[in-house]
């Protein structure tokens, strides 16, 4: 009864907000670059009255227009200088859907104009990179959020409940995160994304930092940012004609002072994969997608599986429901939490460490 009860008020609360942020002034959105492979998630977005897109910038302005008569809005909207946009269309926010490279110079024009900024993950190419984001963001007090995939599952946000609230599994002693798929080439990714998808400098990598990123993300949330002793990492090209400058997989240990985690980031996985083990002292959570998952511990003999909907956790299906919360100060960002920027800083220190790992064959050691 109880249970109900809560998946009731859940659903409640969820409803109230969702009307709350409609209820207000639609806040001005610009994006900043179109060529990532995920700008549907914006320019393809139902209308929910809680955004008004005012800009998209691109230096490519074939690909704008191309994207204008796709998802319907005018070439009026359409810039090739960032600053120009900015000046002009006076957004609140920005989404970044360029490089991961181009992350930064995004926060450099926005934040000394007080524009708060989402960027696809990872945050940056480089700590250095995200090191100065963060103090501009800190610096000029404007919200700047790293997105990812795994943020929205239902099982994630169940599976962090059932570390943090009730301890089932007690003390982490190992987590285990495989993300990736068969390759970017592979399942379809169009030229204007491989073209800085697969390359050293834009992306910062290949395998190791476009899926690696996950499993460092979701094991620093579940440590609280805890800084971790060591990263080693091992990277290979087992497809070297069709990814002759970036490695194709990538197997990171991140080693904590109680506890390891393990990241297995590849584009040679014979199907698409983002899962995640966790094992404790007393038992262990398998979260295999975003709904199915398995357990058991000290009261569960025997394996359970479960099937959890958004409906069941608190979690954010939408991560531009969640942006516009944050930016009217109705969702406080918890520290290290996925969307924060302490935790994603963090991210990019283990992939940079990861990444001097391979390189050097040795493990690199935290400051």
């Amino acid at each position: 009864m109880n249970q109900r009860w809560n998946k009731t008020l859940l659903v409640i609360v969820t409803v109230l907000f969702s009307l709350s942020i409609r209820a207000q002034e639609p806040l001005k959105l610009a994006v900043a670059g179109v060529t990532h492979g995920h700008i549907s998630f914006i320019l393809g977005r139902p209308d929910k009255g809680d955004f008004k897109l005012v800009g998209v910038c691109d230096s490519n302005r074939e690909l704008a227009e191309k994207l204008a008569t796709q998802y319907d809005f005018s070439n009026d909207l359409i810039y090739t200088d960032l600053e120009k946009m900015l000046d002009e269309a006076k957004p609140h926010a920005v989404v970044a859907f360029g490089s991961i490279y181009d992350h930064m110079a995004v926060v450099e024009a926005c934040a000394p104009r007080g524009i708060h900024v989402m960027v696809e993950k990872p945050l940056a190419v480089t700590k250095e990179h995200a090191w100065r984001m963060a103090d501009l963001a800190k610096k000029h007090q404007i919200h700047l959020l790293t997105n990812y995939e795994t943020s929205w599952y239902p099982t994630i946000a169940y599976s962090f409940n059932l570390v943090h609230q009730e301890d089932f599994v007690g003390p982490i002693r190992k987590v285990v995160v495989h993300d990736g798929h068969q390759g970017p080439k592979e399942i379809g990714c169009d030229a204007y994304f491989l073209e800085w998808l697969t390359d050293p400098v834009l992306n910062g990598g290949g395998a190791l930092i476009d899926f690696g990123c996950y499993g460092a993300n979701l094991m620093t949330a579940l440590t609280k940012g805890e800084k971790p002793l060591s990263v080693t990492a091992v990277t290979r090209q087992f497809k070297p004609e069709l990814y002759p400058e970036v490695d194709d997989d990538a197997t990171i240990v991140v080693s904590y002072p109680e506890s390891q985690c393990i990241i297995q980031a590849s584009w040679n996985w014979p199907f698409t994969r983002k899962d995640m083990e966790i094992y404790g002292v007393s038992g262990y959570i398998k979260a295999d997608n975003s709904q199915n998952m398995r357990i058991r511990g000290k009261d569960i003999q025997n394996e359970k599986k479960l099937k959890v909907l958004a409906e069941d956790v608190e979690v954010y299906t939408d991560p531009f429901d969640y942006f516009a919360g944050v930016i009217h100060g109705t969702i406080k960002v918890e520290p290290f939490s996925v969307y924060s920027l302490e935790n994603n800083v963090r991210v990019v220190e283990i992939l940079d460490a990861a990444r001097q790992s391979a390189r050097k064959g040795k493990a690199i050691y935290f400051d």
